[in-house]
């Protein structure tokens, strides 16, 4: 059945693309993807989302952690990463197929509250993930899943439905393997998911970690303990690392060493290029020279 199913999937996606890349499915926040080239890890900054590949397989970087996952899992992203992401399996002999759906703040809060007020019991997360699950999947998923990605094949159903079966993945989602910590993630109290979609929104602003402690509500010391229980890293590491990923990829996109500097909040450019090349072992000239945007990071 399982089987089956992503095959369907991937029959919808190789109908509709016949080149690598990422297309819109004109619901919000929903893309397909394919990629025939092998990609190597390259920094890359994950949104609220979940990824899931029905063909190929992929591989996500978190500070160190690497998570290798294909259709057997779908990873979930609940806040703002910085990662490295690629397609180091990719080839025209086992092309990579997939799924990239956003995860959207307010409705993820509504059906957590809702779940949360349904008075049956949802279980806790055992441990605390650190910014990214791998999720097997259920059939509860795949058929969400399914259900969405069919609706493409006609724009008034895309219309009509979308926002419902979008409503149901997300449901699937929550209910999942990775449910407990994508529920703990988008609950209204969460202050840390609060401070990292707040720096997320304008990596380019001036960010101190007061600041941050003071808009979460806790004193700087707990705060930095549970920032790092949470993604892994400490604030002033989780704030330089986005702001490298996203000149990273800006960089790989066609702007200049300079330009991608100024535009994520840096004054001096030789100071990005020295933290660059402390974090990825290059200058941001000589890894532009060698990497492209990978699948599914843009």
């Amino acid at each position: 059945m399982q089987s089956m199913s992503k095959h369907t999937i991937r029959q919808i996606i190789e109908t509709r693309m016949p080149r690598d890349g990422m297309i819109q499915t004109g619901i919000k926040g929903v893309q397909l993807f394919r990629a025939t080239e092998a990609v190597p890890c390259a920094p890359a900054v994950y949104e609220p989302c979940v990824i899931a590949i029905v063909s190929g397989g992929k591989e996500t970087i978190l500070d160190g952690q690497r998570y290798v996952y294909d259709s057997s899992e779908y990873l979930c992203c609940p806040m703002s990463m910085p990662v490295e992401a690629g397609t180091p399996t990719a080839s025209a002999e086992n092309p990579l197929y997939g799924v990239y759906i956003a995860l959207d703040q307010r409705h993820m809060s509504e059906l957590t509250i809702e779940m949360e007020a349904s008075g049956s019991r949802i279980p806790r997360a055992e441990s605390t993930p650190r910014g990214i699950r791998l999720a097997r999947w259920d059939n509860g998923f795949l058929d969400a899943l399914l259900r969405l990605v069919q609706l493409w094949e006609d724009a008034t159903d895309v219309a009509v439905l979308g926002n419902a079966r979008l409503r149901e993945l997300y449901y699937a989602v929550l209910k999942g393997e990775a449910g407990a910590f994508a529920r703990e993630t988008f609950s209204p109290g969460n202050a840390i998911a609060r401070s990292i979609a707040h720096v997320s929104s304008q990596p380019e602003a001036p960010v101190s970690i007061d600041d941050m402690a003071n808009r979460a509500g806790m004193s700087r010391a707990v705060f930095h303990r549970k920032f790092k229980q949470a993604t892994a890293m400490s604030p002033i590491q989780f704030v330089k690392s986005m702001r490298i990923n996203n000149a990273a990829m800006k960089i790989a996109g066609g702007m200049t060493v300079s330009e991608a500097a100024m535009e994520v909040g840096y004054v001096s450019a030789s100071q990005f290029s020295r933290e660059f090349k402390r974090m990825y072992g290059q200058s941001p000239r000589q890894w532009s020279d060698t990497h492209q945007l990978p699948v599914g990071e843009e």
